[in-house]
């Protein structure tokens, strides 16, 4: 019986030494310190102020960067305000990156970040009267694609600030990226060349295209001023018509977040008129995110309708 005892002590013994060395290998599986179970916190928390800024952000920072947005992506960044929570999350990022020239100007001084990186710094930027922003200069520098690479280019310098010992990793993944943005910037100047297109002037829905018209040659005409927010007066609906027959336009773009109600009166008012989007690339609709569409993709899709509304060689 004594014997029996003993055999069965031995088992029980052998049993728990076994237990406790499969939880040992069990705990030290993947990143982890003297047992402990780490989860990932390398990644740099940035948080980017409006769609194409966090696109530009999630480009540089790849799998380095915890990249967020705070303007929602379906919303019109121009009347946002953010909420206390909002600015608290911000606050505790490692650093906020915002397009600059106006564009948040209503409320980036609400924020107190650790560190932020302003894209339109060094940019000659075009200066504006426009009574509905508060700002004194037009901020769609994002919509110019030799200026999106100088944005590119201090979010790059920005990160590796944030984190040097990544430098190397931000670096490349900026040259990638701003090698598809020269890419793009070639396809926009080939086929939006005086010599391909009858046309060179266009009615945006809003004021958004001046820094690529001028780019590209072109004469941007718009219905509103540099914020599609706003009540649009019967006269100035008049008056659209009345350019667009003066100068032979028969398409008239509307925008992807706005009532297209007013582009549509006054492509009923021409002949063969037309209403087609142009997008200002401010936000995305929910499901162009679902399929992945993005900065690039929505620049592309600009330059097509562009191409038909100028009367372009297809």
């Amino acid at each position: 019986m004594q014997r029996l005892s003993s055999i069965l002590i031995g088992l029980i013994v052998l049993v728990l030494l076994a237990s406790n060395t499969e939880t040992a290998f069990s705990a030290n599986d993947g990143n982890s310190t003297n047992g402990v179970l780490e989860t990932n916190t390398s990644k740099v928390k940035v948080v980017a102020s409006f769609f194409p800024i966090y696109e530009f952000v999630k480009k540089v920072g790849g799998d380095k960067v915890d990249a967020s947005v705070l303007i929602p992506v379906g919303a019109e960044p121009h009347d946002f305000d953010p909420t206390i929570q909002q600015i608290q999350n911000t606050q505790s990022a490692a650093a906020i990156v915002y397009n600059g020239a106006g564009m948040e100007a209503t409320w980036i001084n609400k924020i107190n970040p650790k560190f932020a990186i302003d894209t339109s710094k060094g940019l000659n930027l075009f200066s504006t009267k426009d009574p509905e922003i508060h700002a004194s200069t037009d901020p769609h520098i994002w919509l110019d694609p030799i200026l999106a690479i100088h944005q590119v280019e201090n979010i790059r310098d920005g990160l590796m600030k944030v984190d040097p010992k990544n430098a190397m990793y931000y670096k490349n993944n900026a040259q990638n990226f701003i090698g598809q943005l020269k890419s793009l910037d070639t396809a926009i100047r080939g086929n939006l060349s005086s010599s391909n297109c009858a046309k060179r002037d266009f009615i945006a829905f809003h004021n958004a295209f001046s820094y690529f018209a001028k780019e590209y040659g072109l004469k941007q005409h718009s219905i509103q001023g540099l914020t599609p927010e706003g009540e649009i007066l019967p006269q100035r609906l008049v008056e659209v018509v009345q350019l667009a027959k003066k100068i032979g336009i028969n398409i008239i773009y509307s925008e992807d977040l706005i009532d297209p109600r007013s582009a549509q009166a006054i492509a009923a008012e021409i002949p063969n008129g037309k209403v087609m989007v142009l997008s200002p690339i401010e936000g995305i609709k929910p499901s162009e995110q679902q399929h992945g569409i993005g900065y690039l993709q929505k620049m592309y899709q600009d330059l097509s309708d562009l191409k038909e509304g100028l009367q372009c060689k297809m």
